[in-house]
C-alpha cells in the first residue's frame, strides 16, 4: 500500500526563493556590501595618505637620518654612518644629564597632577550649586595653547610677576624663580602641573562615572566607611581610566619642549635642558641631523618603556 500523504502543517513544504544572483553569480546583498566597501575605501584613503605621507613619512626619515651624518648646510646628502650617533650618545654627559632632567621633570609632575585631578574629580562628581561652571573652569587652561600658558606663567614669575607681588605683600623677600638652577626647574614643573589638571580631571570624572553605584549601596550596607568604600569601589573601578591617564601623561611630559621653551631656554646653565630641548639645539643650532634624529629615537624607546611599565602596573601585572 503507497502511504497517505501526511496533511498536517508540519508537514507543509515551504519554497525556498533563492536570492537572484546578478551577471557574476553573487547575491545582490554581497554586492551591495562591496559597493559600500568600495566607497569606504573611497573615504578612508585620503585620511591614509596624510598619515603616510605626513607622519609615518618622516618618523621613517628620520630613522634613516639616525643613521647617518647630515647637516641642512651641506650641499650633499645624508652620508651613512652606521651606529655611530648612537654610540657618540652612549659615551656623551650633555645627553645623559638631558635624560635625567626629563626623568625628573616626569617624576615631579606626574604624581601630584594625578593625584590633584584625582581629588578635583571626586569633588566634581557630587551635584552641588554651580558644578557646571567648576568643570568649565578646571578644563580651560588645557583649552588654552600652551605657548600662552607659557607666556602668562613667564610674567607671573617674574621679577614684577604675580608671584613676588604676593610675597611682597605678607613681607617676604622676591624670588628669582627662573634665574637659579634649584628652583627653575620645579617652577616649570608647578606650571605643568596647572595645565594638566582639568584634562586628567575631565578623564577620571568620566571614569568615576562609569563605577555602579550598585556597589556603593553595597559597600555601605556592608558597614564600609567613606575610606573603605574609596579603596575597596572607587580605586579599582578607576584602575582602567588611572591607567590611561598615567600613560597619557609620561607621554606628553617626557616630550616637554614648549615651557622650556618658552620659560628657561634650557637654562640656567643647562639646569632645564629636557632632550627635547636638546634635540631641537642639536638639530636647528649645531645642524646635525643624524645625531638629533639618534636622540629622538632613544627618548621614544625611553617613552614607551615608561608607558609599557605604567600600563603593566595598572593592569596588575608585574612590570
Amino acid at each position: 500500500m503507497t502511504p497517505a500523504p501526511d496533511s498536517s502543517p508540519a508537514a507543509d513544504r515551504v519554497a525556498v526563493i533563492k536570492p537572484r544572483p546578478n551577471r557574476r553569480g553573487r547575491p545582490a546583498r554581497q554586492r551591495l556590501h562591496s559597493r559600500q566597501a568600495r566607497f569606504g575605501l573611497l573615504f578612508v584613503v585620503p585620511a591614509t595618505l596624510y598619515v603616510a605621507i605626513f607622519q609615518l613619512g618622516p618618523v621613517l626619515y628620520g630613522l634613516v637620518l639616525s643613521f647617518s651624518q647630515y647637516s641642512p648646510l651641506s650641499r650633499s646628502g645624508p652620508q651613512f654612518i652606521g651606529l655611530d650617533n648612537y654610540r657618540g650618545l652612549y659615551g656623551d654627559p650633555e645627553f645623559a644629564r638631558a635624560m635625567a632632567i626629563t626623568g625628573r621633570y616626569v617624576l615631579q609632575v606626574l604624581p601630584p597632577t594625578v593625584v590633584i585631578a584625582l581629588g578635583l574629580a571626586l569633588l566634581s562628581n557630587r551635584a552641588f550649586r554651580g558644578v557646571g561652571l567648576f568643570r568649565t573652569a578646571m578644563y580651560v587652561p588645557h583649552v588654552i595653547s600652551l605657548t600662552a600658558v607659557s607666556m602668562i606663567w613667564l610674567w607671573i614669575y617674574s621679577d614684577q610677576g604675580l608671584v613676588n607681588e604676593v610675597l611682597a605683600f605678607f613681607g617676604m623677600s622676591e624670588q628669582r624663580w627662573l634665574a637659579t638652577e634649584s628652583g627653575a626647574l620645579n617652577a616649570a614643573s608647578a606650571m605643568r602641573v596647572w595645565k594638566a589638571l582639568g584634562s586628567n580631571m575631565v578623564l577620571l570624572l568620566a571614569g568615576l562615572q562609569t563605577v555602579p553605584k550598585d556597589l556603593y549601596e553595597a559597600a555601605r550596607v556592608d558597614g564600609a566607611n567613606a575610606w573603605q568604600q574609596f579603596r575597596a569601589v572607587t580605586l579599582p573601578g578607576l584602575r582602567p581610566m588611572l591607567t590611561y591617564v598615567v600613560a597619557m601623561d609620561i607621554i606628553y611630559l617626557a616630550q616637554g619642549f614648549t615651557e622650556i621653551f618658552v620659560l628657561t631656554q634650557g637654562g640656567p646653565y643647562g639646569s632645564t635642558t629636557t632632550v627635547n630641548y636638546l634635540i631641537y639645539t642639536e638639530a636647528f643650532q649645531y645642524n646635525d641631523m643624524g645625531s638629533a634624529s639618534a636622540m629622538a629615537f632613544v627618548l621614544f624607546a625611553f617613552i614607551a618603556g615608561l608607558s609599557i611599565i605604567a600600563i603593566r602596573v595598572g593592569q596588575g601585572r608585574r612590570p
